[in-house]
């Protein structure tokens, strides 16, 4: 049996462009142009496509907020959609990579949230400021220039990265997404054949590879992110790890914890261990990869490295790998479910949801 669904805070959902063209009204003059690569030019692509069959049609699944709307609000029972655009992963030319974040995001205000031009559900989107990390300045430009929006919610960078994100040339965005109140949400954004290998080996053969070792680069950013001292100077840091990965946590949080304690003179500036920096400083969107088959572990499961307070329910749509709330916390109890679901996206974005659960 499902369990009851009285309230939900969906934490990463991808809009989409229409059509390639629809970006380039955005773009400054310089850039309007320049060749850029497709919504969907992906090295990787899921072998049924990346996006479920049931939403294509005239444009890409996830390009009509109408539609949208009506599958998370309507269908699903979502009361809140955090929407996180792609944009097209780290390109050469890094000034054009700026300028496609902050078209981007002039798109998302205009078409998604912008209740003089979008649908009768606009204020219950909130959506993410896409910057350019290998652009530190110009990072910091755009998030001065939208952090004071209110449907503005997080900042958004590609898992995929030159160096991990613990590393000092990043920090000054950390900063100013800390200043700002904005947690930094890391996603898988790329395809355009200049990011690194998908796996910390090399180039994976197949989907199936790609997919299971790519959310795995995010412990290499966690793990710089503390152990490079970012979290022990911006006390008001969040990072949200957008796909996944969760599940791996507990074995790879008590392996850095291990090395910490047995070699803690050399960060004299990590002053707990590894683990007890993530209550305050990081958190995961769900996947529907994540987690035990059995129902009956789900609890006990939760319970290592305090996961039910870690993770918050992201639906992944249009992907062919949403997954629905319900499904999502099976086997969970009342009180997991709730954070889940709700309340601890509630406290980090600061949204009001009405539930019966007390």
């Amino acid at each position: 049996m499902s369990p009851v669904i009285d309230a939900c805070i969906d934490t990463n959902v991808q809009p989409h462009f229409r059509h390639n063209a629809e970006i380039r009204r955005y773009l400054p003059a310089a850039h309007r142009l320049r060749s850029i690569p497709d919504v969907e030019q992906q090295w990787y692509q899921a072998p049924g496509g990346d996006y479920r069959q049931d939403l294509y049609g005239e444009h890409y699944p996830g390009s009509d907020p109408e539609t949208v709307s009506r599958h998370l609000f309507d269908d699903t029972g979502v009361d809140y959609a955090i929407l996180n655009p792609l944009t097209r992963g780290n390109i050469a030319d890094y000034l054009l990579n700026s300028s496609i974040c902050a078209a981007v995001n002039d798109w998302l205000l205009d078409q998604w949230l912008d209740p003089d031009h979008t649908n009768r559900y606009s204020d219950r989107f909130r959506g993410t400021i896409r910057v350019n990390p290998e652009d530190p300045k110009g990072a910091v430009a755009e998030i001065e220039r939208l952090a004071g929006h209110p449907r503005l919610v997080q900042v958004g960078v590609p898992m995929q990265s030159r160096e991990p994100y613990g590393k000092p040339m990043f920090e000054p965005i950390w900063e100013a997404a800390a200043a700002h109140g904005l947690p930094v949400a890391v996603h898988i954004n790329g395809g355009n054949g200049v990011d690194y290998p998908p796996t910390f080996a090399g180039h994976a053969h197949t989907y199936p590879g790609y997919a299971a070792f790519m959310p795995l680069n995010y412990f290499v950013h966690l793990a710089t992110l503390i152990v490079e001292g970012v979290f022990g100077r911006h006390l008001g840091l969040t990072f949200v790890f957008a796909d996944g990965g969760y599940d791996i946590l507990t074995p790879l949080m008590w392996r850095l914890d291990t090395f910490w304690l047995s070699m803690r003179d050399q960060t004299p500036w990590v002053d707990r261990y590894p683990s007890e920096y993530l209550p305050a400083h990081v958190r995961f969107c769900s996947s529907a990869f994540d987690g035990p088959v059995d129902a009956g572990q789900m609890q006990r499961w939760m319970d290592f490295s305090d996961k039910a307070d870690l993770v918050m329910y992201g639906s992944s749509y249009p992907h062919w790998s949403t997954s629905p709330p319900d499904v999502t916390v099976t086997g969970l109890d009342e009180l997991q479910r709730s954070k889940v679901l709700w309340r601890n996206a509630s406290e980090l974005y600061g949204l009001t949801v009405e539930s019966s659960v007390p």
